[in-house]
Order: structure tokens, then sequence, then C-alpha cells
């Protein structure tokens, strides 16, 4: 098979794969959905994946996590997710052993911690498949682990898991570190969105992962409860998803 009949199908199958598993496939435009196929092609070409043990990988694993995690970058421009050198992936919960930063500053957790996904500025992303896989069916609940992890990878772009990705624009970034902060610590005094979980509390990274999951899958509800906060989302990604949800809807 020649190299461009190998892209061809190559590209079939993941089209198919994506367009089963992410819903917002038949929103997207022309355009959208091919920069969508691109970045995931790369995703699955590209990176090392691995199978935690016992657990194997196969091209609807790959299609789905490449594709939910495509669909963060089809407003971005490139160079994207060059920080994604590895994705493992396990077949359930994952836990995470060793010393680690604890919840109070300055002070270390060496806990085992049940996780559905981690992943760090420069290390794997590691994926629980069957939360992947049940969240994907069911975006309306508002949580998606893909979205989650590769949210990390876009914030630590810049060198920094801050919440704050990287953003060119002076001006909009300055808008973005004060709406943000702003609804941060709303969320820390618990006055924030009802929306997003005491979790996003945790740090501004993990504001922005979580604020990210909502963005995508429940937009329409945050654009109405903090439209300050959609705004500076809808700006970065540039995408639109209560729009989308809004016509799925009709």
């Amino acid at each position: 098979m020649t190299g461009g009949r190998r892209d061809r199908h190559a590209s079939t199958w993941l089209t198919a794969v994506i367009s089963a598993t992410l819903p917002e496939w038949e929103l997207l435009t022309p355009g959208e959905q091919r920069r969508l196929r691109e970045v995931a092609e790369r995703l699955v070409n590209r990176v090392n994946w691995e199978a935690s043990r016992g657990f194997s990988l196969d091209d609807n694993i790959r299609g789905t996590v490449a594709g939910h995690a495509a669909l963060l970058a089809v407003g971005l421009p490139d160079p994207v997710f060059k920080n994604v050198t590895a994705i493992v992936v396990h077949p359930a919960t994952i836990t995470i052993r060793g010393p680690r930063s604890g919840a109070i500053p300055g002070t270390v957790d060496a806990h085992p911690l049940p996780v559905l996904g981690h992943t760090t500025a420069h290390g794997p992303v590691f994926i629980a498949w069957d939360d992947a896989l049940h969240q994907a069916r069911h975006p309306d609940q508002g949580y998606n682990v893909v979205f989650h992890e590769f949210a990390h990878k876009l914030d630590a772009e810049d060198g920094a898991l801050d919440g704050t990705p990287r953003l060119s624009d002076r001006a909009e970034r300055r808008r973005w570190i004060e709406i943000c902060d702003t609804e941060y610590r709303s969320l820390r005094l618990g006055n924030g969105s009802a929306l997003l979980t005491e979790y996003a509390g945790t740090n501004p990274s993990e504001f922005f992962a979580v604020t990210t999951e909502i963005f995508f899958t429940r937009g329409a509800e945050l654009a109405e409860d903090r439209p300050d906060l959609y705004d500076v989302f809808r700006r970065f990604y540039g995408q639109d998803p209560a729009g989308r949800q809004q016509l799925r809807a009709r």
C-alpha cells in the first residue's frame, strides 16, 4: 500500500471512530472537522501510546482519546500539544503512589491517590479508559477526563502549570487573569459557579482544567451563569460550545 493510500486508510478509520464517539463532530464546520482530524492524526501517529499491564489498546481507544483531545485544539494555532510525548491508558481508576505536593502549600503527601487521569508539565498523559468512555457517552454530566488532562497540557505550553495558557495578546492575557482570578477566589470562598466542582478550587491549574470540562460539555449553562468567564474561554479556545449546544437542542 502506498503512503497516500495508507494516509487515506488511517483518516477513514479515525474519522469513523471520532464521528461515533464525539457528539460535537456533526456540529463542526468542514474546516473545523479537518482541523480536528489533523490534530487527532498527529496524536495517534506521533505520540507514544502505552497500555497499563494486562490491558491492550485498539483503534477505538486511540481514536476516542485523540478525537476528544483534538477538539480542544480546533481553534488554536500550531504548535499545539508539543509537550504530549506519551499517552498511557489504564482500564480503570489509576492509583498514584509516591510523594507529591500536599493540599497545603509546602507540605508533602505520600498516601496512595486514586485518580481518573494525571499528567505533569512534561510527563505522559494518563487516562482511565472506563471513565473516558462513560464520559464520552454522557457529556451532559459535565465531566471529561480527556478534556481535563489535555487542558493541563495546554496550560503548560508556556512553561508553567499556573492556570494561564499561552496568550499572545497582552490585553487578552490581562483580562484572562482578571476574570479567572476573580472566579477562582470566589469559588474558594464558596461563592463561585455551582457548575464548577470544589476540586476546581484546588489551585489555578485545576480551575482551568475543570472549567475547560464545563466549557465544552455544559457551555450554554456556563455562558448564562458566568458570561465573563465563558467569554475569556471562548476567546482563548476560538470556539463557541454554547452555540453548538443550542443548535443540538433545536
